[in-house]
């Protein structure tokens, strides 16, 4: 799905977008509300975020490696254009850390 046409449908709901560590620090926020007619894909979701913040010239990188848990279930292994996310649900972008 193309970016416009994500944000331009009629919104019946939202996801909530959330970064932590350094995809916040790229992303320049702490949150986007992602308006949604429908259920869009991960993929779709990544780009909105793209869209949302083009001056950003590591938010891509950093997305890229990030974990992403869907509400509580872990989706990085999966492929982001298969990926289903519902109105209501919030995506959780988690870059790598070290630690222990």
């Amino acid at each position: 799905m193309d970016p416009a046409t994500l944000s331009s449908r009629p919104a019946t709901g939202h996801i909530t977008l959330r970064y932590w560590a350094a995809a916040r620090a790229a992303a320049g926020v702490e949150t986007d509300l992602v308006e949604v007619s429908g259920p869009v894909t991960l993929a779709d979701l990544v780009a909105e975020s793209l869209r949302r913040h083009p001056d950003s010239d590591r938010l891509s990188q950093v997305l890229d490696c990030c974990s992403v848990l869907i509400g509580d279930r872990p989706a990085a292994t999966e492929d982001r254009k298969t990926v289903t996310v519902e109105p209501g649900q919030h995506v959780e972008f988690l870059p790598p850390f070290a630690g222990g």
